[in-house]
């Protein structure tokens, strides 16, 4: 596939809707392993919490995969969330979940949306998903659309 200047609304609506209907799926997993744990009496939370940071960690993989072939011209390297996530993915897939630095990309951990420093471990919960997932969409939305 060529370098993407711009992703159609329905494509990107889509994507959304793939990662929206993802976290639907989540939560009703999470909401039943919860009740069961509460039959049962057993404490679930700690291997939801060791589930999480696989889970969430992948699904920042998904958001990005979707959008894998936008132009890094378009994109900038100022350290946006599309920059962020770039460089997420990179530490996850090739540092063993230990973010570490591109040297192309100004990413600020201050200005960042989730902070996280060079050497930080990369284990996502549900609200910092939610949070780059929702900053990811905003920028591909006013730089790619």
């Amino acid at each position: 596939m060529i370098g993407m200047k711009k992703y159609s609304r329905e494509y990107i609506d889509a994507c959304r809707s793939r990662i929206e209907q993802d976290l639907k799926t989540y939560k009703k997993l999470i909401a039943a392993t919860k009740n069961q744990g509460a039959t049962r009496k057993s404490q679930p939370d700690s291997a939801i919490e060791t589930f999480d940071a696989s889970y969430f960690n992948n699904m920042v993989l998904l958001t990005d995969s979707f959008f894998v072939h936008r132009l890094r011209n378009v994109e900038g390297k100022d350290g946006n969330p599309l920059n962020e996530v770039r460089v997420m993915c990179n530490s996850m897939l090739h540092n063993k979940n230990i973010m570490s630095a591109d040297k192309t990309i100004k990413l600020s951990p201050a200005k960042s949306v989730l902070k996280d420093q060079v050497g930080d471990e990369i284990a996502l919960n549900e609200a910092e998903f939610l949070r780059i997932f929702k900053a990811f969409f905003a920028e591909i939305e006013a730089k790619y659309s």
